[in-house]
């Protein structure tokens, strides 16, 4: 059977199908109706040019790419008009703080705010609101279809089952993959490089307030923030946004219009906060941080502790596991025990190759010394952020390359079971629903494939909506 999934429309897709559509000039039109709601020739295109960003370079679209575009999207029509009706909780508040932090990655992914404006044609106010209905809809379709497929369970029979269907010749190639961990420590400045910190902070304050400056200069000029060249030290914040330090946050809310904090750590430093307008939940404010200079005897500090550690877990007096949750300094360490995540999967097992970015290239050079259960003494690194830091690194399992198989590869058989699982669970919660829903859909896509199963006992266009 076809397999159908959902697709998440974020504001990457979005904005490459707005740009798509100031290129191609598409001539717009209504294809479907899915009870008021309408899908336009437009939206196909954007899902389209989505799906180009997807395949892989050179690779061309399938002849049904029309049919899958509009299908993912009716399907998403209808798991939104069903989440309104089971009234699910997605309140302003969660959308504005998607929106606020799907804008600073489309950011990231185009280089600056400027340059995703001058590609795009929006400004980031006229972004917000373009796009709030759509992200509004992604957010009520993700709420739908986790209702409905997260009961979805797979037993190991049914595991073994779907592993013994499947013809050997189809099954994956997998290469030396291992499971890697770090226990990272950041050495702490000294006091008096923290009241050094301090101490420059609250002299732009009192230039600032005393008028023999700007707060804006000041950022320009001295601020450590990496991102000060491309925003001058400005951002919008959204109060239910997670992904900023929550002192950082704490602070900036406490302030009014006009306001300058004193001084605030966060974990990238201290900053001198300015508050520049406040909108319900959303607030804009501008920040000059300072990193308190990391002596070498703050190094040596942090090398010495680590030594420690390393010690009682060569010694087992500690799993590194627990070595991690009681010192590692790393936000995600208590969530993910210190493992690497592979980037494509979400999972723990990475290969050699995905070891390519500033903070962990160094470790393949360790590899070929270190065996699975073995720790290295501690290393100095830059992390993310550009910090100082040190770290013990811990080699789990080291797999040789390998055909799948139910020993080695278990857990990625049991997932791929499960999608499959919830992807029937879905498609039948569709075809019972929608007739009970009115959908339109223009002639040229009622012969694709899901669009002819989900109308086959009703008129597509005539088909009554009921509670």
């Amino acid at each position: 059977m076809k397999k159908f999934l959902i697709s998440s429309f974020g504001v990457m897709l979005l904005l490459q199908g707005a740009f798509a559509q100031q290129k191609k000039m598409v001539a717009d039109k209504i294809v479907s109706k899915v009870g008021e709601k309408i899908v336009l020739q437009s939206d196909i295109e954007s899902a389209l040019v989505d799906m180009q960003q997807q395949a892989l370079e050179g690779m061309p679209l399938p002849a049904n790419a029309s049919c899958q575009a509009i299908e993912q999207i009716i399907a998403q029509k209808i798991l939104v008009l069903q989440a309104e009706r089971d009234s699910l909780p997605i309140s302003e508040a969660d959308v504005d703080g998607r929106i606020e932090s799907q804008i600073r990655w489309a950011e990231q992914r185009y280089g600056s705010r400027e340059k995703m404006t001058e590609i795009t044609g929006y400004t980031i106010y006229q972004l917000r609101e373009r796009f709030r209905d759509a992200i509004r809809e992604s957010m009520l379709a993700k709420a739908m279809r986790d209702k409905i497929v997260n009961a979805v369970k797979v037993t190991p029979t049914e595991v073994k089952n779907h592993f013994e269907r499947t013809p050997k010749d189809s099954l994956p190639f997998y290469e030396s993959e291992l499971e890697i961990g770090q226990l990272v420590i950041l050495p702490k400045a000294s006091y008096e490089m923290d009241k050094y910190a301090i101490d420059r902070l609250n002299d732009f304050k009192t230039k600032v307030e005393n008028k023999e400056g700007e707060f804006s200069t000041y950022a320009s000029l001295y601020s450590e923030d990496p991102a000060v060249r491309e925003n001058g030290g400005t951002y919008i914040l959204n109060r239910n946004d997670k992904n900023w330090d929550p002192a950082f946050m704490q602070a900036a809310f406490r302030l009014k219009e006009g306001a300058i904090s004193s001084p605030v750590k966060s974990q990238f430093g201290y900053h001198l906060i300015k508050m520049i307008k406040r909108a319900g939940d959303n607030v804009t404010v501008q920040h000059i941080l300072i990193k308190p200079n990391v002596l070498t005897a703050d190094i040596n500090n942090a090398i010495n502790k680590l030594d420690t550690i390393r010690a009682n877990i060569i010694s087992r007096k500690m799993s590194f596991g627990e070595a991690v949750t009681k010192y590692s300094d790393e936000p995600m360490a208590k969530f993910n025990g210190g493992m690497l995540q592979n980037p494509n999967t979400g999972s723990t097992y990475i290969t050699i190759d995905q070891l390519n970015d500033p903070s962990t290239k160094d470790i393949v050079m360790l590899l070929d010394s270190l065996k699975p259960g073995g720790v290295t003494k501690p290393l100095i690194f830059d992390d993310e952020q550009g910090r100082k830091a040190v770290r013990l690194v811990y080699l789990k399992t080291r797999t040789e390359p390998h055909r799948e198989n139910l020993k080695d590869d278990y857990s990625r058989i049991q997932q791929r079971t499960l999608q499959e699982k919830q992807v029937t669970a879905l498609n039948k919660w569709l075809q019972d629903k929608i007739p009970t829903f009115y959908v339109h859909v223009e002639p040229e896509y009622r012969q694709c494939e899901n669009i002819a199963k989900w109308t086959a006992n009703s008129p597509v266009s005539t088909t009554a909506s009921t509670k």
